[in-house]
């Protein structure tokens, strides 16, 4: 019988510390809160018994050393104990996949010199931190399992434990219409999902827990029978965290937001703003690439319309309608209305 347990998830935290903080006028996240939003959360988390936090990646803004610093003094703080995995964004070069995995020996971490881990957390329960970030033999760095981590990943997996959880940065299952598909969303996903989904399959894993894409969802995959918490970034609207509770093969979620902070009452509202301000870019690519294909000058027209389309999408269980926007432009963003399972409030039936 295994035990019933509460953990928390906080993902993409992008920590900044104000010396470090990257300015430009088309930054899209609110690093410059980080901290602050941080705090918030883990003063709500402290009101909790947790058995431990989860964060999934995007740890720090670029991987600056003393952002990675500060944060495992902040994190050896805590009362309970926390697993962390490596974003692309902690990993910005090839020669810093070397140094991660020591900072965060307390964290998961068994070996500094390999950036995955596997662990029994609780009596009967076994967490497996993957490292999703590749660079390839041009230099690119992308989503990708590579050979020697799939081939361990295969091997743990082949030692039974009643309940397994595996975390990862990339994305395994689509969040969105057509994001396997689609270079603006693709990006977000494993190079090799398929392949991963068919070894989680074949060991019964039935629950991944991802970031990366700052949004809430919840993704099921009837093939792999297989859940997708994605998990929302503390730097982007709405400023996410999850509360889950495992029980008699069920996992309830609970997600919560940081509306305020010291610094801004208003911060919610101040932050979904902001993301609507700089939407513009993104949306514009929607518009103009396929399957829409629009001129940039008939583009230009539907923006106003479309201004909060990713904050509302961010947010988790969105309900598209846009009925002044012609047809096909009309249908294809009412696509991205959310599908159970619900995003952000949920019971998960696992057997």
């Amino acid at each position: 019988m295994l035990p019933q347990f509460r953990f928390a998830i906080a993902s993409d935290l992008h920590i900044a510390l104000p010396q470090t903080v990257w300015d430009h006028p088309s930054r899209f996240h609110l690093v410059e809160y980080g901290i602050e939003v941080l705090e918030v959360v883990l003063a709500e988390l402290a009101k909790l018994e947790l058995d431990f936090l989860l964060l999934p990646g995007d740890l720090t803004q670029h991987g600056e050393a003393e952002n990675h610093q500060w944060l495992c003094q902040r994190l050896q703080q805590l009362p309970y104990p926390v697993y962390v995995i490596p974003g692309n964004h902690d990993l910005p070069t090839p020669e810093s996949l070397s140094y991660f995995a020591p900072y965060y020996c307390k964290f998961g971490f068994q070996s500094s010199d390999r950036l995955y881990y596997a662990l029994e957390i609780l009596p009967g329960v076994r967490l497996i931190g993957l490292n999703s970030n590749f660079f390839a033999a041009n230099g690119e760095q992308i989503g990708y399992l590579d050979a020697e981590q799939f081939s361990w990943l295969e091997t743990e997996l082949n030692t039974n434990y009643p309940l397994t959880l595996v975390a990862i940065h990339h994305n395994l299952l689509e969040h969105m219409p057509g994001q396997a598909s689609n270079p603006l969303g693709r990006r977000y996903m494993l190079d090799n999902a398929e392949l991963v989904c068919q070894l989680l399959h074949k060991y019964q894993v039935k629950l991944v827990f991802t970031g990366h894409l700052h949004v809430q969802d919840v993704a099921y995959s009837d093939r792999y029978d297989l859940y997708e918490i994605t998990t929302g970034s503390t730097v982007s609207f709405p400023h996410p965290y999850r509360v889950l509770e495992y029980a008699q093969d069920s996992l309830q979620i609970n997600s919560f937001r940081v509306n305020s902070i010291p610094s801004m009452p208003n911060f919610a509202e101040f932050s979904r703003t902001w993301m609507g301000d700089r939407a513009n870019s993104f949306i514009s690519r929607l518009l103009t690439s396929p399957p829409l294909s629009l001129s940039q000058t008939e583009a230009n027209l539907y923006l106003p319309e479309l201004r909060y389309f990713w904050a509302d999408l961010a947010a988790g269980d969105a309900k598209f309608s846009f009925p002044n926007l012609p047809k096909r432009v009309k249908e294809y963003f009412e696509a991205f209305s959310d599908s159970p399972p619900a995003d952000n409030q949920v019971l998960l039936k696992l057997s």
